[in-house]
């Protein structure tokens, strides 16, 4: 397993006219308020065009693409655009939650203290900390990468993953108090195969794909990062809203709803559910994959969902 950076990769394939944006964290690992660097917004040099995976750049990566077809697939993979369609997905979503939860993520958090993930090529991750390590679930195999270097291996047991990436056993303490996944046995196969794995992937990038590009929108002005939270395991930016910071998220499914599904949290949701807060099993708004997986354009429904709840937000009295 070669070390990766999303970024450079991203900037070789276009050369020096373009600055490359990308979803993905790169090295090096930053300071500042969150200890992670922010892809999309990735500073540029004076005067070189920009081209990203949101709108209102100098240049999408779809219309980059269009002249250059031969990386379609490149981009594809990377959810840089055109975005391919999220498919339904075998249940291997409990396995990688334990994993993020017991190892992945317990990697950041011994280093500064910060417990959220991204969306990494193939998979989750880290962003880059201390010396410019990372920690990733990439095609169903588990990744530290190095500086230059990274070793790899398949996360056949959670004791095995801790070994590689803890260089010790999984992390039970930092999940004290969350409502997660019980560890189970570490030395239990853990049932997480390669194709479960690439559509669990698929979900994330989507949700990244999407969420970024709501947080871009002038009407989130003062949005957070866009963060997989291991305990929860979905990935969510916050905004500010008429009374509060509103959630917006993306679920790849759980206990309550079995599917994928988008959701909007208000600071102040009303008490039953309405048609716009429909969500039965929270406080809130869902719309669930099987709602808008058959839309010829399931980007364009996301993003319609989630901007339709804040915007009833602001209009509200």
């Amino acid at each position: 397993m070669e070390a990766r950076d999303p970024r450079q990769e991203a900037q070789r394939l276009v050369g020096d006219g373009l600055a490359a944006r990308v979803l993905e964290p790169s090295p090096p690992a930053v300071a500042g308020e969150w200890l992670a660097d922010d892809p999309v917004n990735a500073p540029a040099p004076p005067g070189v065009a920009v081209v990203s995976p949101l709108p209102g750049a100098d240049l999408t990566w779809a219309e980059w693409v269009a002249d250059h077809p031969e990386h379609a697939a490149w981009a594809e993979e990377r959810w840089l655009g055109p975005h391919r369609r999220p498919a339904a997905f075998a249940e291997t979503r409990l396995a990688v939650h334990r994993l993020a939860v017991y190892v992945i993520s317990p990697a950041r958090r011994r280093a500064n203290g910060r417990i959220g993930l991204r969306w990494t090529l193939g998979g989750v991750g880290t962003p880059f900390f201390g010396d410019d390590e990372q920690v990733r679930l990439q095609d169903g195999v588990l990744v530290r990468q190095r500086g230059a270097t990274a070793s790899a291996a398949p996360p056949a047991t959670l004791a095995g993953a801790a070994a590689l990436v803890l260089d010790g056993p999984p992390d039970i303490a930092g999940a004290e108090g969350f409502d997660v996944p019980p560890m189970g046995d570490p030395d239990a196969v853990l049932p997480i195969d390669p194709a479960s794995a690439a559509l669990l992937a698929d979900w994330f990038g989507f949700a990244h794909s999407v969420l970024e590009e709501l947080r871009a929108d002038p009407a989130s002005g003062g949005a957070g990062r866009v963060q997989i939270w291991p305990e929860h395991f979905d990935a969510a930016v916050d905004a500010p809203g008429p009374s509060g910071r509103v959630t917006f998220g993306a679920s790849p499914g759980d206990a309550a709803v079995a599917e994928p599904y988008l959701y909007v949290l208000p600071p102040d949701p009303p008490a039953t559910p309405t048609e716009v807060w429909n969500a039965e099993s929270f406080r809130g708004a869902i719309l669930p994959l099987s709602g808008f997986g058959g839309a010829a354009d399931q980007r364009a429904a996301a993003l319609a969902f989630l901007r339709a709840r804040r915007d009833a937000l602001d209009a509200s009295p």
